[in-house]
């Protein structure tokens, strides 16, 4: 039998989030291991919080969801994703979305795979740092694609500007803009009349805005206390079929169920019937079983009980989490607006910690993950050369559960003031 070429698939790498743990699998780590403290945890705990209604642990079926289902999703659960979002963002709106204005998938990136696959041939703007899989994704389609950077800076919170997008927009010919808000990994937060202002550009020049909102619900207030609700550029489009406005979103985050892989994207008919389209040859659309017991999920007691009880303990996780890297000397910037991560500078750090990689490195010793930060330079095709801006940066995750992410920190604290005590000796 002829041996199957080393060269017949090529060379992937794992992107951030993955590559961490599988360097930590190497040394003993899996999910659920309790010796280890997983802040590069790109979800949030699953369990029992406080508040909250209890974990869904049962699903029923119906003799019909043994079949292939609809590619865009059933249109009962496309329906409920619809009032859900009239009921929160558009209650006094004349122009409200319904079924067909929701498309479901297996999963976020799984929708995001569709947005990419289904775009022109366009100029694509992007911000960085942003989501490290935005940068395979359209990697993968550049021979279509115009991949246009806008880095986002640290005297702006690491967020872009209103005014300065636009520009952008009119002075490159940005046809398409995406990226994630609240924003992974920075946890800044483009709300009320700035969020405003992002679909207010769409308006003016036809340029499409793709906001990735999966930690929508994620808000806090600047003092650290519980956010009044969820923020979706939903709450400021005017007529939902005529402004491209595409909103991806799902139950991964804002409800915990990551395993249960439901992902959705709102917008205008016609472009939800495009992404529909791409799933035909993508993927072939979404269990049947699932959305079933997605529909529990989203009903609007159980699901406004969920998303006030994940924002106090989150914010709680968030304090403790903030207050205690400021204490060792790690610099978060800014301090999270949303999601349950922290984008810190570790530069003040004695060497070699004060390098992102060199950090998860060390960190992994002591059987705490992190993600050092140039992997959210998202630099498709490595278009990009000489080294990233955010060699001393990490992100941390406050995801698992209190005890948890407490007991990572003390990790870190010791890790740290050895290092300090190595650094000042003759």
């Amino acid at each position: 039998m002829k041996e199957l070429s080393p060269n017949a698939l090529r060379e992937i790498p794992y992107m951030g989030v993955i590559y961490v743990v599988a360097e930590a699998m190497k040394l003993g780590f899996w999910n659920g291991n309790p010796d280890w403290c997983n802040l590069g945890q790109g979800q949030p705990e699953v369990g029992e919080i406080d508040g909250a209604p209890p974990r869904i642990r049962e699903i029923q079926m119906a003799p019909s969801d043994h079949a292939y289902g609809p590619i865009a999703g059933t249109d009962d659960l496309r329906q409920a994703v619809a009032e859900h979002y009239n009921r929160l963002y558009r209650a006094d709106m004349k122009s409200k979305y319904s079924a067909a204005n929701v498309c479901i998938a297996s999963g976020g990136r799984l929708m995001l795979s569709r947005l990419f696959a289904s775009l022109g041939n366009v100029n694509l703007g992007y911000q960085i740092p942003d989501y490290t899989a935005y940068e395979d994704m359209i990697g993968y389609h550049q021979h279509r694609l115009t991949p246009i950077a806008l880095p986002a800076s640290e005297r702006d919170g690491f967020a872009i500007p209103a005014v300065e997008l636009k520009r952008e927009v009119i002075n490159r010919g940005i046809e398409a803009f995406v990226f994630s808000n609240p924003c992974n990994p920075t946890g800044s937060v483009i709300s009320g009349e700035e969020l405003s202002d992002y679909v207010e550009i769409t308006r003016d020049t036809g340029m499409t805005l793709v906001l990735d909102e999966f930690y929508s619900h994620f808000i806090y207030e600047p003092d650290g206390s519980p956010g009044a609700g969820p923020v979706s550029a939903a709450a400021f489009v005017e007529d939902v079929e005529n402004e491209p406005v595409l909103l991806i979103d799902g139950l991964t985050k804002s409800f915990r169920y990551p395993g249960w892989r439901v992902g959705w994207a709102v917008g205008p008919a016609a472009m939800i019937d495009t992404l529909g389209r791409a799933a035909s040859a993508i993927d072939g659309g979404p269990s049947q079983p699932i959305q079933r017991a997605a529909l529990e999920v989203l009903k609007p007691e159980r699901a406004d009980a969920e998303s006030k009880a994940l924002r106090q303990v989150f914010s709680r996780k968030r304090n403790l989490m903030t207050r205690r890297l400021a204490e060792m000397g790690i610099r978060c910037c800014p301090d999270p607006q949303g999601t349950f991560y922290c984008w810190a500078s570790l530069q003040d750090l004695p060497a070699p910690l004060n390098n992102g990689q060199a950090f998860f490195e060390e960190a992994l010793k002591h059987k705490v993950i992190t993600v050092p930060g140039r992997f959210f330079d998202v630099n498709p095709g490595g278009l990009r050369t000489g080294p990233s801006p955010f060699q001393s940066w990490t992100r941390f995750s406050f995801g698992p559960p209190e005890d948890n992410v407490r007991e990572g920190l003390n990790r870190l604290e010791r890790m740290i003031a050895k290092q300090r005590r190595i650094s000042v000796e003759p």
